[in-house]
């Protein structure tokens, strides 16, 4: 592949770059990390993604009608990577990745018009309700119900997992709107007011004790007709799509290139029995090995990236990027715990926690990196049906 970018793109890396050591604060992607769990960060993290917005590289791949510019997806690429890179704060990528996108295909043109401009300025802040407590990996068993009264449907059901929804405005979620058809074929796609009646989140605290799922529940929660997106008992197409977006995490890479990093700079400036961890053989090969598997990540980023440049829904690429990205992160956090040694386990806060304890968050929240948006089985099961057309 040649990694090679026009001057054009290069000017616009160094742009994005210099902006962003200019305006995040000093040491922020190597003292201090983002933590969507104080108030105040994610205060600073909101705005921070407003300021983007203005000017322009939010949405910039996005057509100029819908509040961008119009340019090539590979622009939005550098952003995102050179977000990823410096640890960069952004809220709401969700909605700008993979719910802005599908709107587009399936919205009307009300729908467009309410939703497109909140999601691309950085004010609106959404969150994604798939998964049920008895729904995961098999997602089309989902039991939320949609039933229709006059101009409404009235929801009633429960989510989890829902990321961020303690922040979020508006969801989108699924819910069965006909329970006689085969699963696949009753699911409706609804985009929902956070604050109508009947809708209560609670928080679900994870193994870092950081605060980023929830559970959502829906008591007799009124959505008006103008909320369903797309032809109803179609919605588990547009889901598909949603999730295609989703698990083209193009960023992946560079936010494994910064923590390996500094991995290696540990390793250069750490001795243990008297020679520094860099000269120790077995961990130049370790790490070594995560720098080729980070370019391969990146390679197949690439692909990911050159089907949304074409205007296509990325296919079997995306469900490739998303197993080996996630797994990767899981090798990379084990590989940097048996370099800081007994000391990697302390968390972040620890004036004892080399690397100020990064590694050790890795560690617990890359566990979820392979459940979370599909497990890599689902992944698997999707390459080897859509990619290698393989039977079910």
């Amino acid at each position: 592949m040649d990694w090679k970018w026009s001057k054009e793109e290069d000017d616009f890396r160094q742009e994005v770059r210099d902006y962003l050591k200019a305006e995040l604060p000093p040491g922020w992607g190597k003292e201090i990390f983002y933590n969507q769990d104080d108030d105040e960060q994610f205060k600073f993290a909101h705005e921070f993604t407003k300021r983007l917005a203005r000017k322009g590289w939010l949405v910039v791949s996005w057509p100029k009608e819908y509040g961008g510019q119009d340019w090539p997806f590979w622009k939005q690429v550098i952003f995102y990577e050179e977000m990823a890179y410096a640890g960069a704060p952004l809220v709401g990528t969700n909605a700008v990745r993979f719910l802005g996108p599908t709107i587009m295909l399936y919205g009307t043109e009300e729908q467009k018009k309410m939703h497109l401009p909140g999601i691309a300025s950085g004010e609106t802040i959404w969150c994604q309700g798939y998964s049920e407590p008895n729904s995961g990996s098999d997602l089309a068993s989902l039991q939320t119900s949609a039933v229709e009264d006059g101009d409404d449907f009235v929801i009633n059901g429960q989510k989890i997992w829902t990321s961020g929804a303690q922040h979020s405005q508006w969801i989108f979620m699924l819910a069965r709107t006909d329970p006689a058809v085969p699963k696949h074929k009753g699911i409706s796609y609804f985009l929902v007011d956070m604050k109508t009646p009947g809708i209560t989140v609670q928080p679900l605290i994870d193994m870092s004790d950081g605060h980023h799922f929830n559970q959502v529940f829906f008591d007799n929660v009124r959505v008006p007709r103008s909320g369903l997106l797309g032809e109803k008992n179609r919605g588990w197409y547009m889901a598909t799509t949603t999730l295609s977006f989703e698990r083209a995490g193009v960023e992946n890479p560079m936010h494994l290139r910064r923590i390996l990093e500094s991995l290696i700079e540990y390793a250069k400036q750490t001795t243990r029995h008297g020679k520094p961890l860099s000269k120790d053989a077995l961990i130049r090969q370790k790490l070594a090995q995560m720098a080729v598997e980070i370019d391969v990540a990146r390679a197949i980023a690439y692909r990911v990236a050159t089907a949304i440049n074409n205007k296509q829904v990325p296919g079997p690429e995306s469900p490739a990027l998303k197993v080996f990205a996630s797994e990767l992160f899981q090798r990379l956090s084990q590989i940097g715990l048996e370099l800081l040694g007994l000391y990697g386990q302390l968390k972040p806060g620890s004036k004892w926690a080399p690397l100020k304890g990064q590694i050790e968050n890795l560690y617990l929240t890359s566990i979820s990196r392979t459940i979370a948006a599909g497990t890599s089985e689902i992944q698997r099961n999707i390459i080897a049906e859509r990619g290698l057309g393989l039977p079910k």
